[in-house]
């Protein structure tokens, strides 16, 4: 797998290299205008149109290699895994509390004391807001 891995990640090079240089060589839509009026490229290699023609496709085709490529890269390299990857906080053990209660009011400093004068139940201790019960007294 790792050959394949590394085979994919060349050629997704070599076509990203290569569009670099075929997109920095094509003349852009305003160069045109000047062969409108004779100052053309009629006398290039590939001729007055003919090299925008074969430079654009060109740059199609490396374009579609290296999108396959991405794709293939994030195909197989999602299922690959090393025994040592994962989050730090995965392989870390931390016993969790119990909660008390269940339920969003038990999110609620002081929830958990009945309200004043119902009388259902004797009054509960009553837990400080701040996280000053967390500092030791000497």
């Amino acid at each position: 797998m790792n050959v394949i891995l590394t085979l994919v990640l060349a050629v997704q090079i070599l076509s990203a290299l290569g569009m670099i240089g075929l997109i920095l060589i094509q003349h852009g839509k305003g160069a045109d205008m000047g062969a409108a009026f004779g100052s053309g490229s009629s006398g290039s290699l590939f001729g007055a149109s003919g090299s925008a023609n074969f430079l654009s496709r060109t740059t199609a085709v490396l374009a579609t290699i290296f999108f396959i490529c991405t794709l293939a890269l994030a195909y197989f390299g999602g299922s690959y895994r090393t025994p040592e990857s994962g989050s730090v906080l995965e392989r870390t053990a931390v016993p969790a509390a119990a909660p008390a209660a269940s339920g969003p009011a038990a999110q609620i400093p002081g929830a958990g004391a009945p309200a004043a004068g119902t009388g259902n139940a004797a009054p509960a201790a009553a837990t400080p807001a701040s996280g000053a019960a967390q500092i030791p007294a000497r």
